[in-house]
């Protein structure tokens, strides 16, 4: 089977240390399985995605000395892909629209037992359910949040997949999820947006599913979302590909680089001088 990975950037800030390396990582594993490495502009939230940090995507990308299929997948022109998947699950009752702000929320998560600690999952605040069992129309409504009824979508199956990478706390290997503990500490996240009719959840893995990904590559601080795209790719049919979560960069004070940091932005390390090389020997990769 031929390896196929993808490098999937949101065009809302400038390319930093950290894009580059998850950038070269999932290039370099594919070039090393002579496989195919995919670039897919990650731009459902249309508020902040804007035409010229993707122009310096490419820009930055190809500096680096990489090579990538084209025509690039962007997301903001596959919403009828998310849509037709929702509609899907809508149909199976397995999601329902949910009218709750995050401070409905947040008081709700904490009223049954006033003071105990609250759970956080990969989204933030575990969802406590507050609009699971309220009565649902026929058609699937556009205008609210859609949330994933786990309590129905883990009735049956069996969820694993399989690291090549080391993801926090665990080694590679078959990782077998258990549905309780998915239940427990993921909740019902949300799979669309009322303000762009989708979410990352869900688009990634239909994005992933469309384009042939067998080998997903990304930092270890998405392994706990890792779960919800098995469950959905276990819901939808899809292949479950391989995961390899790699290490994040950091600055000298241990802490994650963000696009606001534009001090290790690489189109600062260029008009500086350095070269695609030192860029490699920085983040580790020389």
């Amino acid at each position: 089977m031929t390896t196929v990975t993808r490098f999937a950037p949101s065009p809302t800030g400038p390319m930093h240390l950290g894009h580059a390396y998850a950038a070269c990582v999932a290039s370099d594993l594919a070039r090393d399985k002579r496989g195919r490495f995919l670039v897919r502009i990650e731009d459902i939230d249309q508020t902040r995605a804007r035409a010229h940090w993707e122009t310096q995507i490419f820009d930055d990308l190809s500096w680096l000395g990489l090579h990538w299929e084209t025509p690039v997948r962007r997301q903001s022109e596959h919403f009828r892909d998310y849509s037709k998947a929702l509609d899907s699950l809508w149909e199976k009752g397995l999601i329902y629209p949910c009218s709750c702000n995050r401070r409905d929320i947040l008081e709700a998560a904490a009223a049954p037992q006033e003071g105990a600690e609250r759970k956080f999952g990969p989204d933030g605040l575990v969802y406590p359910g507050t609009c699971r069992n309220k009565p649902k129309s026929k058609k699937r409504p556009s205008d609210m949040a859609l949330r994933l009824d786990l309590n129905l979508a883990l009735q049956s199956g069996t969820y694993s997949f399989i690291e090549t990478g080391a993801g926090p706390n665990t080694e590679s290997g078959t990782i077998s999820l258990d549905r309780a503990s998915i239940f427990k500490n993921v909740g019902d996240v949300v799979l669309a947006r009322r303000d762009m009719g989708t979410s990352y959840h869900l688009s990634v893995v239909v994005d992933d599913a469309a384009q042939g990904v067998t080998r997903v590559t990304r930092g270890s601080d998405l392994f706990d979302a890792t779960q919800i795209h098995v469950v959905l790719q276990n819901l939808m049919g899809f292949k479950t590909p391989l995961y390899h979560h790699h290490r994040l960069i950091r600055d000298e004070n241990g802490k994650r680089l963000a696009k606001r940091d534009d001090a290790r932005a690489l189109a600062k390390y260029r008009s500086d001088g350095l070269s695609a090389s030192d860029i490699r020997r920085m983040i580790g990769l020389g």
